[in-house]
């Protein structure tokens, strides 16, 4: 069937537009009049060409942080008494990143046609997680829906300030690593060869690790752009051969074990999976479904299994906290410890949350220092690198020298 794209009033006079598939247009005309619109625009869709708006469309990504701001403004409209079709009608509108916009209209457009806030949103996976969805949900159905979209707006606000800091961190190491590959290159392929020419010159037995160094900017030299080809074929290779499931696992493994980085991931994992946790347990949904949906949001997959494996004993009605005491080498102690004390007292929520900001705290802190304790290391293996390369190049050059003399 032909797809049209149509303006419509409500029966309260509100505007609203869309696209719906129909037969015709006087079938449109039917289906929106039973749905209390009164169409006065439809034009059908023609068949859909590239334009700067589809490229937008296509290439725009809905960040964070703007899901946030759409959270809260959306809580503060509807606490002061603003219809929800009214609040994100008016929220389309201020939206400048062309992508949410379209999915705010469209958001609109099926709470005017009869949906659900929640089933409106599950309509957008890439955009509204299954916990944002869940947590509007659980809000409808309690009559709670202010309280529920304070409560994601929280939630989404703490993993983005934890996010950024722990990024924020790698970025000094990062910088420095790249810069020193730049480096290298650079060296090999527009100094060495100048030393290279005085050896072959004088004909003089060379150490190992020279010749090395001499036979890697040889290549360079030869064979640049295939070299560069190379580096950049096997970092996309990388790349692709982690997001495959044996790749994951393979990077999720060394990630729980490398020095330093290894803690930051276990709490950082501990708070994300305790502030979800807490969020859907006071928002009223149900212990498996609350382990579904943490599971989803979790993105080790070590962290997954250990989920699912929580999933299955809850149904088989053992507590929550043993599964996490019996994975201290994933999970810090304190997890498993605190949230059996909230199961005894039936206040597991508020443990959870408790929980959630303590390791919070301990990864702000450890993140904010983390260039200090990183920074010997670096400093070690910039050394070892220089020191290799002066070592290899310089010795032959005073054997030289001393072979003129």
């Amino acid at each position: 069937m032909p797809t049209f794209i149509y303006k419509a009033k409500t029966m309260e006079g509100r505007l609203a537009e869309g696209s719906v598939e129909a037969k015709d247009k006087t079938d449109l005309v039917k289906t929106m009049r039973e749905k209390g619109l009164t169409v006065i625009f439809a034009k059908e869709e023609s068949a859909k060409k590239f334009s700067i708006e589809t490229l937008n469309l296509l290439l725009v990504r809905v960040k964070l942080r703007e899901k946030i701001i759409f959270t809260r403004n959306l809580s503060a409209m509807i606490s002061s008494g603003i219809a929800l079709s009214r609040a994100l009608e008016i929220l389309g509108k201020q939206t400048e990143n062309v992508k949410l916009r379209k999915i705010i209209q469209e958001l609109e457009a099926s709470i005017e046609e009869g949906d659900t806030f929640s089933a409106a949103l599950k309509k957008y996976p890439g955009v509204f997680s299954s916990l944002f969805v869940a947590m509007v949900h659980a809000g409808e159905e309690s009559g709670k829906l202010v309280e529920s979209l304070e409560v994601v707006g929280k939630q989404l606000e703490q993993g983005y300030t934890l996010r950024k800091k722990v990024k924020s961190a790698m970025m000094y190491p990062s910088i420095v690593f790249f810069a020193m590959i730049i480096i290298a290159i650079i060296m090999f392929i527009y100094v060495v060869p100048t030393l290279t020419s005085t050896f072959k010159e004088f004909n003089m037995e060379l150490p190992m690790s020279t010749k090395i160094i001499m036979g890697i900017s040889d290549f360079l030299v030869a064979n640049t752009i295939l070299a560069l080809s190379l580096m950049a074929g096997t970092t996309i290779a990388v790349i692709l051969g982690l997001r495959t499931r044996s790749g994951k696992r393979v990077s999720d493994f060394i990630a729980l074990h490398i020095p330093v980085i290894s803690g930051i991931v276990k709490q950082y994992n501990a708070a994300q999976t305790a502030r979800t946790l807490s969020s859907l347990f006071a928002s009223g949904v149900s212990v498996v479904e609350a382990i579904e949906i943490t599971e989803d949001v979790m993105q080790n997959s070590y962290y997954k299994t250990v989920l699912s494996n929580a999933k299955d004993v809850v149904q088989k009605g053992v507590p929550l906290s043993s599964v996490f005491i019996e994975n201290e080498n994933i999970y810090p102690m304190l997890v498993g410890e605190m949230m059996q004390v909230g199961e005894e007292t039936g206040k597991l929520s508020d443990m959870l949350e408790k929980i959630a900001v303590f390791f919070e705290e301990e990864v702000a802190t450890i993140t904010k220092d983390l260039s200090t304790v990183i920074e010997p290391f670096l400093m070690l293996f910039i050394a070892s690198g220089v020191g290799f390369f002066a070592i290899s190049m310089i010795s032959p050059m005073y054997k030289l020298t001393a072979s003129i003399q």
